[in-house]
C-alpha cells in the first residue's frame, strides 16, 4: 500500500508518517513539503512540492490514499498568502486526488472549523461547520469543508475523511509552535513551574487537546479503515484554566477576555506576536467535541492525555526542543531568532 503525505514535516505531518511507516501494511511513504527534511524514516521518501504550484497529479499517481496536511498559519497579517495555500492550495490537491485516480482522501480538518457552542455540551460530527468568520484560520477550514461537499458529490467512488482535531502538541514541535504563535521574545527557559505566577482566568476559555503521535495513529486508522466521513479527534481532560495554572504551579486570576484581547491585539499590531487576536476570540466560541466516533469507527484510543501533550509542549519549551524538518527544526529561526525578527513577526511567512 503507497500512501502520500502532503505537508509531512511539520508537527503532525511526522508523526503521521512515523505511524505510517510502523505498519506493515504500508510498504511506501511520498512525504512532500515545500522546504525538504534531512529526517530520515523507514518507508519514506521525500519530495519538494508546494500545493499553490506543484503538478501534484504525478506525484499522486499510484498512491492508494492521499493525507492532506498542508497548511499555513502565517503570515496572520497578510490572510490572503494564507488563503492562498490553504483554500486554493487545498482546492488543487482535491483536483489532483481526483485526476490521478486516487481512491482515498484524508484530510485535516479542526475543531476550528465548527460552529460556536456552548462549552457544557459536547457536540458530535453532525454540528455545523461554518466556523467562527472573524477569525482566518476558523474562515479558512470551514471554507475548505464546503470544497470537500462538493468533491465528495462529484467523486462519489473516492472515499473521504475529514479529520476534525483539538490543538496539537509535541515535546518536537515546542520550537515551531513557539515560532507561530508566541514569537521569537518569548524566553522559553521561564516556561517552567514555579516562575510563572499566576495564569490569567478568562471566562469561556476551555478547550481540547491531544498528542501529536495519537493523532498520527488516528491518520494512520483513517487510511486503514473502509470508513468515511468526519472524527472529532480528542483526549481528556477538557482544558481549562485549572489545568494549566497546575501545570505551571501559577496561581488562577480572573480577568476579563476583552482585557486580554485588547492586550493581545496590540502586541500583535506593534508586531511583538505573532498570534491574532482573533484566534484568541476562537478559542473563546470553540465547542466542546464528543470523540465516540473515533473510538467506534477507528477503534482510536489516545495513548497520552490532554495534559500530558501540554506538559511535552513546555518542556520543549524550555529545551527548544524540535526536529530536523525546517517547520520544526530550532536553527530555522536563526542565530539568536534573528532571522524570526527579520520576517515581521507575522507579517511574512
Amino acid at each position: 500500500m503507497r500512501v502520500v503525505v502532503v505537508g509531512a514535516t511539520g508537527n503532525v505531518g511526522t508523526s503521521t508518517v512515523q505511524a505510517l511507516a510502523a505498519e506493515p501494511r504500508i510498504t511506501s511513504i511520498l512525504g512532500l513539503a515545500r522546504r525538504l527534511p534531512r529526517l530520515e524514516i523507514g518507508k519514506t521518501e521525500w519530495e519538494r512540492a508546494d500545493v499553490t504550484r506543484t503538478d501534484l497529479v504525478p506525484l499522486f499517481r499510484g498512491a492508494d490514499a492521499v493525507v492532506h496536511l498542508a497548511w499555513l498559519f502565517q503570515p496572520t497579517h497578510d490572510p490572503n498568502t494564507t488563503w492562498k495555500t490553504n483554500v486554493i492550495g487545498s482546492s488543487r490537491v482535491f483536483d489532483a486526488v481526483a485526476r490521478a485516480g486516487v481512491p482515498a482522501l484524508v484530510h485535516a480538518s479542526s475543531v476550528g472549523a465548527y460552529s460556536p457552542a456552548d462549552k457544557e455540551n459536547p457536540v458530535d460530527e453532525g454540528w455545523p461547520t461554518n466556523g467562527w468568520p472573524p477569525a482566518a484560520y476558523s474562515r479558512e477550514k470551514a471554507y475548505v469543508e464546503r470544497l470537500l461537499d462538493i468533491f465528495e458529490m462529484e467523486h462519489a467512488s473516492c472515499r473521504v475523511v475529514r479529520m476534525r482535531p483539538g490543538f496539537i502538541f509535541k515535546r518536537e514541535a515546542a520550537s515551531g509552535q513557539r515560532r507561530l504563535f508566541a514569537g521569537p521574545l518569548l524566553p522559553g527557559s521561564l516556561v517552567r513551574p514555579g516562575l510563572i505566577p499566576v495564569v490569567p482566568d478568562i471566562p469561556g476559555l476551555r478547550f481540547q487537546a491531544l498528542h501529536s503521535a495519537d493523532a498520527g495513529t488516528a491518520y494512520r486508522q483513517a487510511v486503514l479503515r473502509e470508513v468515511r466521513g468526519a472524527f472529532n479527534l480528542a483526549a481528556e481532560p477538557v482544558i481549562g484554566t485549572p489545568e494549566l495554572a497546575r501545570m505551571l504551579g501559577a496561581r488562577p486570576v480572573r480577568v476579563p477576555a476583552r482585557g486580554v484581547r485588547v492586550a493581545l491585539t496590540a502586541a500583535w499590531s506593534l508586531g511583538l506576536v505573532p498570534a491574532s487576536p482573533d484566534l484568541l476570540d476562537l478559542a473563546l466560541h470553540l465547542p466542546i467535541m464528543d470523540c465516540g466516533r473515533a473510538r467506534a469507527e477507528l477503534g482510536w484510543r489516545p495513548e497520552h492525555s490532554a495534559t500530558a501533550a501540554i506538559g511535552e509542549l513546555l518542556t520543549g519549551l524550555r529545551e527548544e526542543a524540535g526536529m530536523d524538518t525546517p517547520p520544526l527544526s530550532p536553527r530555522t529561526g536563526g542565530p539568536m531568532r534573528v532571522r524570526e525578527l527579520l520576517t515581521g513577526i507575522g507579517h511574512r511567512p
